[in-house]
């Protein structure tokens, strides 16, 4: 990085999230400056393309120029939805890469930040390179899919804080100001002692890609990642991390162990890939405390995402921005979620501003790791431990991936398979 950006990252007054509330209508505020925040992004699918807007929304000052994605087709679409943005794009054909090894040449490229939106199978590597690669981070959630990338996260998160470098991750509610407010007052005794919580993300059928002819197994499975646990940890860790983020986060810390079921009931054609299609989990908590946690992918059934928790004196409704009995609150503002996408990047940006990068990582990698329990419960049919999945060795990510012949891995069968 050179000096006058460093200079500007350190000093320049920075877009406060209060501030940007108030002006969502007008495409939010100039930070001050004259210099940039140089971006790149690896993985340029529709989050990852979500999040370049969002983070432009954050700030005037952050100016894309360069992107990588594993197919060119890919990357392709997403420079035709963000070329008409202005001069905050500024990419050129130079700096875009596809590829296996088109992050090690974002990375390579003269940036301050990089976003990390690939299948989450890849990210505890890609985040380790950028930490090398001396970049502030912002990563899409989860963090990983199994126990052995959560433990590399662990100590990118060591990294990140040795070099200063910023580490936001995607799980936006940590970033909503009515969660913020909720959760204070939660912590503050607001409902009295926590006893149990419920969360929720239920909902009808998700995107799948139809296999060309042209696709090995391989691309098949990359392009499918949401239906395979080795690229995406299966929907209660992709999707669902949300809420448990939530329960985590209104609890103090990650649960102590996981008691699950699951299935496949009605996604069970072949290119539905080999994950569950519904999920239901009890987490305990310090002092005995159950959280009761569910999601389900399913046509046609009810649809349901929120959280709730319940103490001695009170109830909580995060989501809602409300408080019921004990001391009583609900938030007067906006409470859409969008808000919250956008926050997560001014709340970065203005971190690496302030000189005091925020450092999400060891607590995304306690959240990535809860809902990872909970599918390890759920696949075998055994309560885990939180001991037994930080000590797992499970390692679903491939060592040598390349394009080709590639086996789908067996649905998981709970009371045969063992825990890993």
């Amino acid at each position: 990085m050179n000096q006058s950006r460093r200079s500007f990252l350190k000093t320049s007054a920075a877009l406060s999230a209060a501030a940007m509330f108030t002006s969502l209508g007008s495409n939010f505020a100039n930070a001050a400056g004259s210099d940039r925040i140089r971006l790149g992004i690896i993985g340029c699918g529709g989050r990852g393309t979500g999040a370049v807007k969002d983070s432009f929304k954050a700030s005037r000052n952050v100016q894309l120029v360069a992107m990588g994605d594993l197919f060119s087709d890919r990357l392709a679409q997403s420079r035709e939805q963000l070329n008409p943005l202005g001069d905050q794009y500024a990419v050129n054909d130079d700096h875009c890469f596809t590829g296996f090894d088109a992050y090690q040449k974002v990375l390579a490229s003269d940036l301050d930040m990089v976003i990390l939106a690939t299948p989450p199978g890849f990210r505890p590597g890609h985040l380790r390179a950028a930490m090398d690669a001396g970049k502030h981070v912002f990563a899409e959630k989860p963090i990983a899919v199994d126990p052995t990338g959560v433990r590399s996260v662990l100590e990118s998160a060591k990294i990140a804080d040795e070099k200063k470098l910023g580490l936001v991750v995607g799980t936006q509610r940590r970033h909503c100001p009515w969660y913020v407010e909720v959760m204070k007052r939660i912590h503050d005794g607001a409902i009295g002692e926590l006893v149990s919580g419920n969360c929720y993300w239920n909902q009808g059928y998700i995107w799948s890609k139809p296999r060309q002819p042209s696709w090995s197994d391989t691309e098949w499975q990359l392009r499918n990642w949401n239906y395979f646990t080795w690229l995406g940890g299966d929907h209660i860790v992709e999707q669902h991390i949300h809420q448990i983020d939530v329960m985590n986060w209104a609890f103090g810390g990650p649960p102590k162990s996981a008691y699950g079921m699951g299935g496949r009931q009605v996604r069970v054609e072949p290119e539905y890939g080999h994950v569950f299609d519904h999920f239901a989990v009890e987490f305990e908590y310090g002092g005995g405390a159950r959280v009761t946690s569910m999601c389900r992918q399913i046509d046609g059934t009810d649809g349901r995402v929120d959280e709730f928790v319940v103490g001695t004196k009170g109830f909580a409704n995060p989501k809602k921005g409300r408080i019921t009995g004990g001391s009583p609150f609900k938030y007067s503002g906006d409470t859409k979620l969008a808000i919250g996408l956008v926050c997560e990047h001014a709340d970065l940006v203005r971190s690496i501003q302030d000189g005091k990068p925020l450092n999400e990582g060891k607590r995304i990698a306690e959240t990535t790791l809860t809902a990872i329990m909970g599918r390890m419960s759920a696949y075998t049919g055994k309560r885990v431990t939180w001991e037994q999945a930080m000590e797992s060795k499970l390692d679903l990510f491939p060592k040598d991936l390349a394009m080709g012949p590639k086996e789908t891995p067996k649905v998981a069968m709970p009371g045969k398979d063992a825990v890993s």
